[in-house]
């Protein structure tokens, strides 16, 4: 045993009160490790369910995180395809306006066209015309030196 203890002896045996002083010891230190033991086991389950407790928090901050990792992501892909498809869009459309453009602007050309033919066309009548008065007047300049003075005054 612990360090060999040595009883007295009496008539019968060892002393009883020195068998029994000894035993009560030994209870009395074997209770106090047991306390103490009992203690630790004590604090370490506590410490379990604390460290089980911040476990399960994280735990289910990541569950969290990663359900909202995932709708981030189906949004942003959802964003992508609908960006593309706005994009998709405004191209095609751009691509029409440009034709409706490019078709108004051959037509206004041929306007402008058809304008600078009807100028021409108009300037060759001016001129014709202008011409025509020149020669009239040209005739009646002349017409009026062989016409006498009272002749002239009537006209």
């Amino acid at each position: 045993m612990a360090g060999e203890k040595r009883f007295r002896t009496s008539l019968f045996g060892f002393s009883k009160s020195d068998v029994n002083k000894y035993l009560e010891k030994i209870i009395k230190e074997f209770n106090d490790k047991i306390r103490e033991k009992q203690d630790e086991i004590d604090k370490l389950v506590q410490e379990h369910n604390d460290i089980k407790e911040k476990y399960d928090a994280l735990s289910m901050k990541a569950s969290q995180i990663e359900s909202d990792r995932a709708k981030i992501a189906e949004v942003l892909i959802t964003a992508k395809e609908e960006a593309e498809k706005i994009l998709a869009e405004a191209k095609q459309q751009a691509l029409e306006e440009k034709a409706e453009i490019e078709r108004l602007t051959e037509v206004e050309r041929e306007k402008l066209v058809d304008a600078k033919q009807e100028i021409k066309a108009l300037r060759s009548e001016i001129v014709s015309v202008l011409k025509k008065f020149e020669a009239q007047l040209g005739g009646l300049v002349d017409e009026p030196a062989e016409k006498t003075d009272d002749e002239i005054v009537a006209i």
